[in-house]
């Protein structure tokens, strides 16, 4: 693998200003170095290997309300590898453009709505809902097990996204705004969750290809030059953003799904093949890639992903997380990839300590279950030694 610090970043999730002109301060001063224990990598601690598929919708994501016969149907996917990222403050956002619609004028607290989706955005869908008083919830999915939203790593920031210039405030503020949520659990200041947060460093190859600029002044911290030092003669140059904000998703999930039992939310499993298979006249589409059946939806599109569960770690080493960009390339089946490294400290609960961290990734578009790219593991591997320096 070629690391290449001047490559951009291809998904441009934010239009980033390049950050160029540094002070003279900076410019003069030595970057901190920092002591990195690589991860073990050899057969015995490569774990599951996942493959996923991130539901991305090319233009941006559809946050809209819309009328269709007798229902009212308000729109929330196609966040691509940002739906954790997103999640609370696009739910609140949909939410609130429906109960402000002028098709909700009959719209009271004790109306029926469902939510179809039970990945990460349905969840916090009902959550948001039950904020605001609203106590008739229903979550319907053809299964509530093993989704995307429990494959994901973890990592706070937007990925494999495709924003039309036209929306990019008002994902900058859902960003924004989910972040500060996260930031309320992780400081133990969030009245419903206590646990599936940390801050942790977020090491990048620079300030650009972070997804991370439009955040800070806001919410985070300026990033840090830094040297990673990994102790066996390879040292790093990167960025730091020390405020990095990482999410275990498989707790998230459990949380989530038990606070909202906890609140009398139904949840209905049960595929969903058109609209008016729901009886309710309040609708909200969280269906990811069901959606473009669903909802007819030709801009959806799977992006596929290829992580490695890690185990015989020890945790202490794998407190930050990590993302480098390679060059684009094609697989074996032809389709165009967008190879890169990343790792983060996922552990999945009921297993023990030492199986932590999640090993990625890839970003293909397209790709599919019949698609699998399985050579991309050893790909993905190989990436990760030589970024630590670690000799096969």
């Amino acid at each position: 693998m070629n690391f290449n610090s001047n490559q951009i970043n291809w998904r441009l999730p934010f239009l980033l200003l390049a950050t160029t002109l540094v002070g003279c301060a900076n410019m003069s001063s030595t970057p901190e170095v920092r002591q990195i224990t690589p991860p073990k990598l050899s057969v015995e601690n490569l774990g599951r290997h996942i493959l996923c598929h991130r539901p991305m919708r090319r233009g941006a994501p559809n946050m809209t309300v819309e009328k269709c016969g007798a229902q009212v149907i308000a729109h929330d996917y196609g966040h691509g590898g940002s739906g954790l990222t997103l999640a609370p403050g696009s739910a609140s956002y949909v939410n609130d453009l429906l109960i402000k619609s002028e098709y909700a004028k009959d719209l009271t607290k004790d109306t029926p709505i469902t939510i179809i989706g039970g990945g990460v955005l349905g969840l916090f869908t009902a959550y948001d809902f039950i904020q605001k008083g609203y106590n008739n919830i229903t979550i319907m999915a053809e299964s509530f097990k093993d989704l995307a939203s429990y494959r994901c790593g973890g990592l706070i920031a937007p990925v494999s996204m495709d924003n039309d210039p036209a929306m990019q405030k008002i994902v900058d503020q859902i960003g924004i705004n989910a972040y500060k949520f996260y930031e309320s659990i992780a400081k133990s200041q969030h009245p419903h969750f206590k646990k599936f947060v940390r801050i942790v460093p977020a090491y990048f190859e620079n300030r650009e290809g972070s997804g991370l600029e439009p955040y800070v002044g806001k919410v985070m911290k300026k990033a840090k030059d830094v040297v990673l030092d990994f102790g066996n003669g390879t040292k790093r140059p990167m960025v730091s953003y020390d405020d990095g904000m990482f999410v275990d998703p498989a707790e998230l999930m459990a949380d989530l799904t038990q606070y909202l039992k906890d609140q009398k939310v139904r949840f209905v499993q049960k595929r969903i093949n058109k609209f008016s298979d729901v009886k309710t006249k309040y609708v909200i589409d969280c269906t990811g890639l069901g959606s473009a059946t669903l909802n007819k939806d030709d801009a959806m599109v799977s992006v596929q992903g290829h992580l490695i569960m890690l185990q015989d770690q020890k945790p202490e080493d794998l407190q930050y997380m990590v993302l480098i960009y390679f060059k684009d390339g094609k697989t074996k089946s032809g389709q165009k990839i967008k190879r890169s490294f990343y790792l983060f400290p996922k552990h999945f609960p009921n297993t023990s300590a030492d199986k932590i961290g999640v090993l990625g990734g890839t970003f293909i578009e397209g790709a599919t279950d019949q698609t699998p790219n399985t050579e991309e593991f050893e790909t993905m591997i190989k990436g990760a030694k030589d970024f630590y320096g670690i000799k096969r």
